[in-house]
């Protein structure tokens, strides 16, 4: 792929209004989500299910693109039609998670770092065949007592970099995600101020890498509050803090911005990035998107349960979860959507 086209697939992953679906989880983590709803832990039950994901009917009408894991992206449907195939003949682009997800780094007490660079230039050739045109790697960040270090944020920061200028050889935009986790009791400033600190360090490894800032896509945190915090901040401060955070530090040249949902709730999801995209969306250089999992996916997820009967009830709610996201970055999203579908 010519540095044109990186750009073009980055650019087309945040048009028109639309987001990426995240569905992506490892089998551990999706393991986790099925036994909380006595949903069978099963090769079967999962493909079952990410078949529901990608056969959504007018799931292309708010989704651009689609993060798939190392099973989904080999799996097929029933009748024997690859996912991938699926994806492309809905006009949803295809794209997969490469990192091996997170371990304790050693000499940081309680923080983490990301597993999966050994071999991925091959992996990454691998996955091109199967059709992906973007991949994702997750970088943990987590606040806390002396936390996070800067030696924990340098070297997550040197990782996504490599990462992404693996992809960019390869002909796959990266999804940059360094992520700000929500866990613990920390201000929305001090979200602010570790968000900062973080992403200056991302983007400086970025250049140091040469990577194409306008052949990549960034997958951040907003700004909030730890969810412990007992001051949990409006939806408006929310919009302006993250906004003014990432004024100060992601560049024009990158197309877009492509929040993660981070643990908030579907309908808070949705809240937050409407009012971003209310106030902001003609202020700001980039497309302040969606790449959302479980903001989209719990309440279609909490009806299938398991059982085939469930199947278009699931998908309708995927299909409106997905939708309620595009009227967000419309800056059109009210809570009347949700009782009207209620």
């Amino acid at each position: 792929m010519s540095l044109q086209q990186l750009i073009e697939t980055a650019y087309a992953m945040v048009a028109d209004d639309k987001g990426l679906l995240a569905m992506d989880e490892s089998t551990p983590t999706c393991h986790k989500r099925f036994a909380k709803l006595n949903i069978p832990q099963t090769e079967e039950f999962r493909r079952d299910y990410r078949e529901l994901l990608v056969t959504t009917p007018g799931l292309n009408e708010a989704i651009s693109g689609a993060i798939l894991y190392d099973e989904t992206i080999r799996q097929q449907t029933k009748d024997g039609k690859p996912f991938v195939q699926v994806l492309q003949e809905a006009g949803i682009i295809p794209g997969i998670k490469v990192d091996k997800s997170t371990t304790s780094l050693a000499g940081f007490p309680g923080e983490k770092i990301t597993e999966g660079l050994d071999g991925l230039r091959e992996r990454l050739a691998e996955y091109v065949q199967l059709g992906a045109r973007f991949a994702k790697w997750r970088a943990v960040i987590t606040i806390g007592e002396g936390t996070p270090s800067t030696g924990c944020l340098e070297a997550n920061a040197h990782l996504l970099a490599r990462y992404a200028s693996l992809c960019q050889e390869a002909g796959l935009v990266p999804i940059v995600e360094p992520e700000v986790l929500m866990d613990g009791a920390h201000t929305l400033q001090r979200c602010f101020e570790v968000t900062e600190q973080t992403l200056r360090l991302v983007f400086a490894q970025l250049a140091a890498q040469r990577v194409l800032l306008e052949g990549m896509i960034l997958k951040p945190n907003m700004i909030v509050p730890g969810l412990q915090c007992p001051n949990q901040n409006s939806v408006e401060d929310v919009a302006d803090a993250t906004v003014s955070c990432f004024r100060r530090v992601v560049p024009v040249a990158v197309p877009g911005v492509a929040f993660l949902s981070g643990g908030q709730s579907s309908e808070l999801a949705s809240e937050r990035l409407n009012m971003m995209n209310t106030k902001y969306k003609t202020k700001v250089p980039w497309a302040l998107s969606f790449s959302f999992a479980r903001a989209i996916q719990q309440p279609g997820m909490e009806i299938w349960g398991g059982d085939s009967a469930n199947v278009a009830a699931a998908q309708k709610s995927m299909y409106h979860r997905a939708s309620c996201n595009r009227s967000a970055r419309r800056g059109e999203y009210s809570a009347e959507m949700e009782s009207a579908t209620a």
